[in-house]
């Protein structure tokens, strides 16, 4: 019995040649290369959003993400007909009405993921331009500072606890929040540290090293 093979060959206007293994890399190349792939932006909740009770499309609510004021949220590409966003946010994925939200202007993607592990932006008010000065300090922060993420073991009040004068140089804080802290901790037993976007100096034997992963 004869054996069949099979061979691609391709066909020119002056040649017929087989295909070779160069042209098939080359082709993968040139496929992969035309894949979009999606770049995630960031965006910050202006309003509490419960899909259940608020959603324009109670078909469909059960497909929507809900979240609060201040929560960040991974968006991938762009709102659809309907005005929906797809984002991700604590584990959660799905639909974001884009009035709900507001793009956080930033491309680092060290601090994105910063944003992201934070999970949450001060919303003392929801102006744009106080969205853009949040963010620029800590962008500012200098590429050779070693940024920690630490979480509180006990609560923290500086007009009571501090043995500063300067209390108001200090962070309040709560057992269980998480802070990320910037550089080492100075003589005085304090890291420079950020709780939710509020700056200040948070004393180191309060904390507990959180790893990233």
């Amino acid at each position: 019995m004869e054996e069949t093979i099979a061979l691609d060959v391709l066909i020119y206007p002056n040649e017929i040649r087989i295909v070779t293994p160069e042209d098939i890399r080359e082709w993968e190349l040139e496929a992969a290369s035309q894949l979009s792939i999606p770049t995630a932006r960031l965006f910050v909740a202006l309003y509490p959003y419960n899909p259940a009770a608020m959603s324009p499309n109670p078909e469909t609510a059960a497909e929507e993400l809900p979240f609060v004021p201040g929560q960040i949220i991974k968006v991938f590409g762009d709102q659809d007909c309907d005005g929906f966003y797809h984002g991700e946010s604590g584990g959660l994925s799905g639909y974001v009405p884009s009035n709900m939200v507001a793009e956080v202007p930033v491309d680092d993607e060290y601090l994105k993921q910063l944003l992201v592990q934070q999970g949450f932006l001060p919303m003392e008010n929801t102006g744009a331009s106080d969205l853009d000065l949040s963010l620029t300090d800590a962008a500012n922060t200098p590429d050779d500072v070693v940024v920690r993420r630490m979480v509180a073991n006990f609560d923290y009040d500086p007009w009571e606890s501090s043995p500063n004068i300067d209390s108001e140089v200090e962070l309040s804080f709560h057992a269980g929040d998480v802070i990320y802290v910037f550089g080492n901790v100075d003589e005085d037993g304090f890291y420079h540290g950020d709780l939710h976007g509020r700056q200040g100096l948070v004393p180191s034997n309060f904390l507990d090293a959180l790893p990233w992963n």
